[in-house]
């Protein structure tokens, strides 16, 4: 089966790509199915709101070292991660708009950042928020810290989202090694 294209380089400068790090190069362009597994622990408001909220877009419940398992799967238009935490799974599905940013539609919510290459690591910075389509104002959107790097040679990531009246919706840090790459 031939590799498919990977929307991460597309999104970044060649020289800013070729000075990633090389596990966070790998997890975000190589082959067409990666799996990988490793650890995160995972935060979030327990309030009704927030729980319900969580389970609408299908994002992990919180609990301290949770194992985790991914699954990239690369189509020619967009990319499709799964990823099982202990406490729950998230499904999202990214592609590239017209406007050169990431697009990740979790449920109705479609996120859209710009990618930044930060020393050896991807800064996912949050531009912009949409439900079902219709863009929310920006004091609606709350904000998403998000970070893809290396640490202790592994791919890590830092994951921090957070709405207004709700607080702390999600956070997730950890990292993930690979294990399979077809």
């Amino acid at each position: 089966m031939p590799s498919a294209v990977a929307l991460f380089p597309s999104l970044l400068d060649s020289a800013d790509w070729s000075r990633l790090a090389p596990a966070v190069r790998r997890m975000h362009a190589e082959g067409s199915v990666i799996q990988a597994s490793g650890e995160a622990d995972v935060a979030g408001e327990s309030h009704l709101l927030a729980r319900l909220l969580r389970h609408l877009l299908s994002l992990p419940e919180p609990g301290t070292g949770q194992a985790i398992a991914l699954t990239i799967e690369r189509h020619g238009t967009h990319e499709r991660w799964n990823r099982r935490f202990l406490r729950g799974r998230m499904c999202s599905t990214l592609r590239t708009g017209g406007d050169s940013r990431l697009h990740e539609r979790l449920g109705p919510v479609t996120l859209h950042f710009s990618l930044h290459r930060d020393g050896d690591a991807i800064d996912w910075q949050l531009q912009r928020v949409s439900l079902f389509g219709l863009p929310l104002p920006r004091a609606a959107r709350g904000t998403v810290l998000s970070r893809s790097g290396v640490r202790d040679g592994r791919y890590a990531f830092d994951i921090d989202a957070r709405l207004p009246l709700i607080g702390r919706l999600v956070a997730y840090r950890g990292w993930l090694q690979i294990d399979h790459v077809a």
